[in-house]
């Protein structure tokens, strides 16, 4: 008996290995001859693999054979029919797509047999990875869903969609669930865009929407969801749609036409079904692809989820970063996955780590995991790298990997690239002037000065969601400038990424240096290397309210744009700007509650080359005449700055004054001195914003012959303008926004012939309009809103022949509807009215 057990058995191994190496050898063959059944015949290829190990060794595989034999028969059967079901693949017509998919499901179960059957020596097995055949089960699993649900529609027509499962964790993201969801069903847009920086979320939140119940019970099984690679063209998405959803893996299509109309055709053929197209991770130079696959289809929805903003197609989801509680939330199930590991870590520097993470889930997520089990040591020496100026992506490299990959993407548009890194000038969770950018770029970059080509990059920077542009003016004109009164935000791990990626070089060799001072402590490197030149062309200091302003010496003498930043009480210019004979622009900027006084401002009358500059909330005295020595500015800035006396004319050593009163009172220029001017002699663009104690414009601006923008904004008390101002005879654009007290404009602003834009919006003062406005046979811009105290218009208004947009309230309108045939060309365009703004500005 025990002799016949033993022949059996060896029967039973032999007859078991010719099977599973026929079988080898028929997928074998198969999968190099029948690519319609190549992922499955691939897997199946790969388990015969991990099998063959225990063919080669008897005693293993007696092991295998040790159970009942009726199984073993019954098993050495099914190999043979499994060979002989390999074999069919090639004569399987795959245009009958219910054919296909019994007979792939068949090779699944074949391939779930043998794990099953040779399980515990698998198991057991050194040479076979756990983490694969775990994966083969997975794999396998979610095929039998596809294919068993396909199986079971009516008509066998298409495969419900393999939408990627969820993380085991997910906090925060609820609300926006809930919002998106009523996004996607109630708005009439066919497609719908999330749109968010690299690493918030986009993914897992359209993830979450397409396992929602509610949205399974609208699209059921018509979900397909796509991932789109940076190089995806038109007709490889739709060949992945044919592939991964129909299963059909040799449509060849002649072309992105082709593709486009195939696609059309099928989903037309669903009728009243509604169908959802998930596109992940779109990049921005995929737009015309979403736009190919919009079809007039009912019921017809896209769903895009995307780094960039595609404002043009559709609506556009912003979602945004965790809050507190639920970034600590995430960072917690991160750092400490086993209950009681946080005894280890104090409260405060779990608080701290968190907000180092500045609500990226991303950051939370790959800073939590590399401190999980980490002591209480590596917490702090991590936090106090940080704090010493080592960047957070030093350690975190997929977190450096996944927010480069948006700059990266820049690399056909090197100046936009550059710009990006530029914004790392500016201190950490302040606004940015998007005209203190234009002014940087503009120079660093040899953009058109007006900024046009500089203001398509901080666009194109905002659709790309690597900054955020605020619009604080919704009827801003080109004519006055899209940007001016606008500005900049930025993500702080944005930021810090800029600053990472142009610290890559040798400090002497970076064209970028961006320096942060914490109280007096310079950097050692700056110390040691006081007599090396750097080379950096964009030179940016941000001290604190402590630092005394003790500069040491700093040999920089290529910078071309300085970039000062400052919270202290009182600010010393460095003395080594005298040497930075190539500087074009200059911003000095105090971030400080109270304007920062400003000393050594004669240092400013060395830098024979600037061209801009724009001193920002600080408090002038009159050595800033210095600049008046300054022949090549041609714009000059002065925003939320205390000016005092700084500019009047009787600070500087001349006859000004009595010059002055002469010129207003005749008109003639030729009187005056324009030496003794404190104004740089060639100046194209004065601004003076929220000046709140400048009461009188400087007479001495009347002789600024070249003057084509003149903006004078938000200046509450200012209460004249000067007699004279008809002289600036290039003037273009004259801003006067928001000056509340002003209570008239000069008559000799007739004078101003080449004036194409005037605005004296939100002037509250003015009651009546000189009769000279009738001459400025050039304006083709007049905005007036806000102007309440003005009870009719001259009749020489009659003469403004050019005139083609006037943007006024209600109230004013009707003033200007008495004259409409007279001015043919004239549109009149009504603006809210917003009279509590007004009130605050007053109080202001």
């Amino acid at each position: 008996m025990e002799t016949h057990k033993m022949d059996v058995k060896g029967g039973n191994e032999m007859e078991l290995k010719t099977e599973l190496v026929e079988l080898m050898e028929a997928v074998a063959s198969e999968t190099k001859t029948t690519p319609k059944f190549r992922t499955v015949l691939k897997r199946l290829d790969r388990t015969l693999r991990n099998i063959e190990p225990i063919l080669r060794e008897s005693g293993r595989l007696s092991k295998v054979l040790d159970r009942p034999e009726q199984e073993t028969e019954m098993f050495v059967k099914y190999l043979g029919n499994g060979k002989r079901l390999v074999m069919e693949c090639s004569g399987i017509n795959c245009l009958i797509v219910n054919k296909k998919f019994v007979h792939a499901n068949k090779l699944i179960h074949l391939d779930h047999e043998l794990l099953r059957f040779f399980r515990v020596e698998l198991q057991n097995d050194m040479s076979v990875s756990m983490r694969a055949l775990t994966e083969i089960y997975d794999l396998g699993e979610k095929m039998d869903q596809v294919l068993s649900t396909v199986a079971n529609r009516a008509g066998g027509f298409l495969s419900s969609c393999s939408v990627p499962g969820l993380p085991d964790f997910i906090v925060g993201l609820d609300g926006h669930l809930r919002e998106l969801k009523r996004i996607l069903l109630k708005d009439d847009s066919q497609v719908v865009t999330v749109s968010a920086p690299g690493g918030c979320g986009k993914t897992t939140l359209v993830k979450m929407l397409c396992h929602d119940n509610e949205i399974k019970g609208t699209f059921g099984d018509n979900i397909f969801y796509i991932t789109v690679s940076r190089t995806a063209s038109l007709k490889t998405i739709v060949e992945k749609i044919f592939a991964h959803h129909l299963h059909v893996k040799n449509c060849e299509f002649q072309n992105d036409e082709d593709a486009k109309n195939q696609l059309q055709t099928m989903l037309s053929q669903m009728g009243s079904e509604k169908i959802l197209l998930v596109l992940d991770d779109v990049w921005g130079e995929s737009e015309s692809i979403i736009r190919d696959l919009k079809f007039p289809i009912s019921g017809y929805k896209i769903l895009v989820t995307s780094r960039f903003l595609f404002s043009s197609i559709g609506s556009t989801y912003h979602l945004g970063l965790l809050n507190d509680e639920d970034a600590r939330t995430l960072f917690y199930h991160l750092a400490f996955p086993c209950d009681g590991d946080h005894i280890y870590v104090s409260d405060d520097l779990i608080i701290k780590m968190v907000k180092s993470c500045k609500g990226l889930p991303l950051a939370l997520t790959t800073v939590g995991a590399s401190l999980r089990g980490q002591g209480e040591h590596k917490w702090r020496t991590t936090l106090k790298k940080w704090s010493e100026g080592q960047s957070i992506f030093d350690s975190n490299s997929e977190l450096l990997i996944s927010l480069r990959a948006s700059v990266d993407a820049l690399e056909h548009l090197p100046i936009a690239h550059e710009c990006f890194l530029d914004l790392g000038s500016f201190p950490e969770d302040e606004k940015i002037a998007a005209s203190a950018l234009m002014d940087l770029w503009v120079e660093l970059y040899g953009l058109d000065k007006e900024g046009m080509y500089a203001i398509e990059c901080l666009l194109e920077l905002s659709s790309r969601n690597l900054l955020n542009l605020t619009v604080s003016s919704k009827d801003a004109s080109e004519l006055e400038g899209y940007c001016n009164e606008h500005y900049v935000t930025q993500h702080d791990l944005l930021r810090e990424l800029a600053i990472h990626l142009s610290s890559q070089e040798p400090i002497p060799q970076r064209t970028r240096m961006l320096i942060e001072i914490h109280g007096n402590d310079i950097p050692t490197w700056w110390i040691e290397q006081t007599q090396q030149l750097m080379s950096a062309r964009l030179l940016s200091i941000t001290t604190d309210e402590t630092f005394s302003s003790v500069w040491n010496d700093l040999k920089a003498p290529k910078v071309e744009v300085l970039v000062l930043n400052t919270q202290g009480k009182t600010y010393t210019l460095p003395h080594f700007i005298k040497t930075m004979n190539e500087l074009k622009a200059l911003n000095i900027t105090s971030y400080g509650i109270y304007p920062s006084e400003l000393h050594e401002l004669t240092l400013i009358s060395y830098l024979s080359n600037l061209k801009r500059m724009r001193l920002e909330h600080v408090s002038l005295s009159p050595s800033v005449q210095s600049i008046s020595q300054l022949k090549k500015l041609q714009k000059l800035s002065f925003i939320m700055c205390e000016i005092g006396n700084a500019l009047e004319s009787s600070a500087v050593d001349s006859p000004m004054s009595s010059n002055l009163m002469e010129f207003e009172m005749t008109n003639a220029l030729e009187s005056y001195p324009i030496d003794s001017s404190p104004m740089p002699p060639n100046l194209t663009e004065l601004e003076f914003n929220g000046c709140y104690d400048l009461k009188q414009i400087p007479a001495s601006v009347c002789y600024l012959v070249h003057l084509e923008k003149l903006s004078i904004t938000n200046c509450h008390e200012l209460d004249a303008l000067p007699k004279g101002l008809g002289s600036l005879s290039n003037l273009e654009i004259l801003r006067l926004h928001s000056c509340t007290r002003l209570a008239s404009l000069p008559e000799s602003i007739g004078n101003l012939h080449n004036l194409v834009f005037l605005d004296i919006s939100d002037c509250l003062g003015i009651n009546s309009l000189p009769y000279q406005i009738g001459e400025l046979n050039g304006l083709r811009v007049f905005k007036m809103s806000g102007c309440h105290g003005l009870e009719e218009l001259p009749t020489s208004v009659t003469n403004l022949s050019l005139l083609e947009d006037v943007i006024c309230d209600e109230e004013t309108s009707y003033l200007w509807r008495y004259y409409e045939n007279d001015l043919r060309d004239m549109k009149i365009n009504v603006v809210e009215d917003d009279r509590l703004a007004n009130l605050m500005k007053i109080v202001g």
